[in-house]
């Protein structure tokens, strides 16, 4: 894998091309081993229907002459996959969740409901919950299930993304936008 000081350097340049070409920086995943290696950034727009296809081979182009040039990346070849994080995109980031308030999200915890202070017997052992995003901080997020108020600190996600409902109405947010990370 890559260092977190390599992950930086790669962050902060794919942020410079995104920014130039209109676009934002949602998230890189960096995987595989040997020759299946594959560095993936995630853009977007905030602009309902986010970035296209052209924006995504904009960004590509550019960051590649980049990470050629700079030769970041340890270990020989790799793969640049440049794409948006879908409808059911991923939630890492405390602006990825404040841009999906007022959306459904599912969310897997890394402790049971009940450790963080639900009371229905129902659903005190669940450590996985899919419910609409009432408010988002810089230290967690909050949930209504079945009227009681749940806070999860984003140190008990595990992992999380929003939930696509088809037929809802998604393009009447105005999404948030990153701000610091």
């Amino acid at each position: 894998m890559i260092s977190g000081e390599v992950r930086e350097k790669i962050e902060k340049i794919a942020t410079e091309v995104t920014q130039r070409e209109g676009c934002l920086l949602y998230d890189v995943v960096f995987s595989g081993g040997g020759g299946a290696r594959i560095l993936r950034v995630f853009i977007d727009k905030e602009m309902p229907g986010g970035a296209a296809l052209e924006d995504c081979a904009n960004v590509s182009r550019g960051l590649n002459l980049l990470l050629d040039v700079e030769d970041l990346i340890p270990g020989g070849q790799y793969h640049l996959e440049v794409s948006t994080p879908g409808i059911e995109r991923p939630l890492r980031k405390p602006w990825h969740y404040r841009a999906v308030v007022g959306q459904k999200v599912w969310i897997r915890l890394d402790c049971s409901l009940g450790k963080l202070g639900i009371q229905s017997k129902k659903y005190m052992g669940h450590k996985q919950v899919s419910e609409v995003l009432q408010s988002s901080d810089e230290t967690g997020v909050e949930l209504n299930l079945e009227n009681e108020r749940l806070r999860i600190n984003y140190e008990n996600i595990e992992r999380a993304h929003v939930v696509f409902e088809f037929g809802a109405d998604k393009g009447q947010k105005k999404k948030a936008s990153p701000g610091k990370k």
